[in-house]
């Protein structure tokens, strides 16, 4: 039997957090973004600057903005001021609150995290207000900058991924006459140094609100210290605006050396890769990189108050290979293999190794769900390379940590008692980590092995999600990828395409960074079971709508 599902509408306006109707502020929203991004792809810029304050003006832009700052993984950081918006009635109140007309921004609460050199990364962490004003504006500016975006940048933008920047470099570096030589860059402390001057005169953004971002400064230890060049680390818009700060360099490199398949480019064959503010750019000789290449890139990043690495811009063959993105691009015979490297490889094992040494007590099903992510999670981000062997090795390397952690529990018991303890055969496969659940059901740790090998289909370089034109294609590489997914739970892709991978509640696609809930129509304190026809996928918040009365009798099953 058929479920039908009615959509709420809301006619009346908005009184409070939870009778908002986000379907109809995503569709203001998107609808000026797209006509922000036609109008930039036509060059006319006064009128993107007029679309750009509509938008930011809108009551649509500023809920969604309100809401993105408390659903994501800050919501419960406060900034300097301590504040949170945790409740309905805050985050009603924070949307009046978002205006440019006596704005002022506070300072960043600086905090470190570790990098994996040992050195310490800084982190400014912006106010709640800041917050949601600099999401308010990276919803008028994200459209410029993918329009106007350089064609092989993949971070920061939505949309793409590392998969796809090393799919390209497999494109550039792959065949017996592609380039040879790979200049891999580095820019030196890319977000602390950007020339404010630089990003207040060539990015397309209000100037008042942009400039006072800028010159916020930071609390350290009950001290105020001013910045003079670059944008914070920590903040909403800040990857935006340094990614716009380094778009251009494509366009230089391809006006002195020839766009890729020309005859100029087959001289040279200089291609580019850039990922946040780590590129790679490959040459037909090391003589060409260090001479032309090179100082072009320089005074490109000089323009922009930015300067190379000494340390991290080398140059090297693809024989001997490098690492970029956590994998190892070499070609060994004449053939490329892209592998995952060894500095990622060794990452990942020590941080197997450290949770299991720090559950050496705790039961066989706790240790397999804290396994069970991480194996999954970096598994699944070398699925698209040449992983088996490693992948093998991995769980090798698990096997053993495991026998010891097992064996240690048991010191007076013989190997077979331990073996029957906590190793299976499943299906014909021995030596399965598995125990049960409180409920009886099996709990399983995961093999990297399970996760199969599949090569990744790279984005379109001119595919721009705010360009109407392109609206087809992200939808069928999104539905793509999930049903791909085979560790999405079967009774949830079964809701999700029964949905039309939509969130019923404001009707908008479901996107890989979205988190869900499972609501249930007829509750289970009425009398409603967990079978799916009872079941519907909705956002977190659309799920808290409707559990605090606009609309919670409209789901229904007819």
């Amino acid at each position: 039997m058929s479920t039908a599902i009615k959509v709420p509408a809301f006619s009346h306006p908005a009184d409070s957090w939870h009778t908002i109707d986000w379907y109809v502020m995503h569709r203001q929203v998107r609808g000026l973004q797209a006509r922000i991004a036609k109008a930039t792809k036509e060059k006319r810029w006064r009128r993107v600057n007029a679309l750009q304050r509509m938008l930011t003006h809108s009551f649509a832009a500023k809920a969604l903005a309100v809401r993105r700052v408390t659903e994501n993984r800050g919501k419960k950081t406060p900034g300097v001021d301590g504040e949170l918006w945790s409740t309905p009635e805050a985050k009603w109140k924070a949307i009046g609150r978002l205006v440019r007309t006596g704005y002022r921004p506070k300072p960043l609460r600086r905090i470190y995290i570790p990098k994996a050199n040992g050195k310490r990364r800084p982190l400014g962490i912006p106010t709640m207000l800041d917050r949601a004003m600099q999401a308010l504006y990276l919803l008028a500016l994200e459209p410029v900058s993918e329009t106007t975006a350089d064609r092989n940048s993949y971070g920061f933008r939505p949309m793409r991924s590392t998969a796809d920047a090393i799919e390209q470099l497999f494109v550039n570096l792959s065949r017996g006459h592609s380039a040879q030589w790979v200049l891999e860059g580095d820019i030196k402390g890319c977000f602390d140094n950007i020339s404010h001057d630089w990003l207040l005169a060539n990015i397309p953004l209000d100037k008042q609100v942009l400039g006072k971002w800028l010159k916020a400064g930071f609390m350290e230890s009950n001290r105020l210290y001013p910045t003079e060049a670059g944008t914070p680390q920590g903040g909403i818009i800040s990857p935006v605006l340094a990614n716009m700060a380094l778009d251009g360099l494509e366009a230089v490199l391809e006006s002195r050396f020839g766009k890729k398949n020309t005859k100029a480019s087959y001289k040279t064959k200089v291609n580019y890769v850039r990922y946040a503010d780590d590129f790679v750019i490959t040459g037909i000789s090391q003589e060409l990189l260090e001479s032309e290449v090179k100082p072009l890139v320089e005074a490109f990043m000089a323009e922009r108050g930015l300067t190379l690495s000494q340390e991290k811009t080398v140059i090297s063959h693809i024989t001997d290979g490098f690492d970029f993105l956590g994998q190892n691009v070499r070609k060994y015979h004449g053939k490329m293999l892209i592998k995952p490297s060894k500095k990622s490889l060794r990452a990942h094992l020590q941080k197997i190794r450290h949770i299991v040494r720090g559950n050496l007590t705790a039961e066989q099903g706790n240790l397999i769900r804290q396994l069970n992510p991480v194996l999954r999670g970096w598994a699944n981000y070398h699925r698209h390379v040449v992983a088996k062997e490693t992948f093998g090795y991995v769980d090798y390397r698990v096997w053993k940590l495991l026998w010891r952690w097992c064996r240690r529990r048991h010191k007076n018991r013989y190997k077979r008692w331990v073996i029957g303890r906590y190793f299976h055969t499943v299906g014909g496969e021995r030596w399965v980590f598995q125990s049960v659940d409180a409920e009886g059901r099996p709990v399983r740790l995961l093999q990297s092995k399970d996760i199969p090998i599949k090569r990744h289909i790279k984005i379109k370089a001119e595919a721009n999600p705010y360009d109407r034109d392109f609206e087809l294609y992200f939808e069928q590489r999104l539905v793509k990828r999930w049903k791909e997914n085979k560790f999405v739970l079967d009774k949830v892709r079964r809701i999700w395409e029964r949905q039309h991978h939509r969130c019923l509640v404001c009707n908008q696609l479901f996107q890989d960074k979205d988190d869900w809930d499972i609501h249930h129509l007829i509750r289970k304190t009425d009398g409603g079971g967990d079978n799916i026809g009872n079941l519907v996928m909705l956002h977190i918040n659309c799920h808290m709508q409707l559990h605090h009365g606009k609309g919670d009798k409209s789901l229904a099953p007819v």
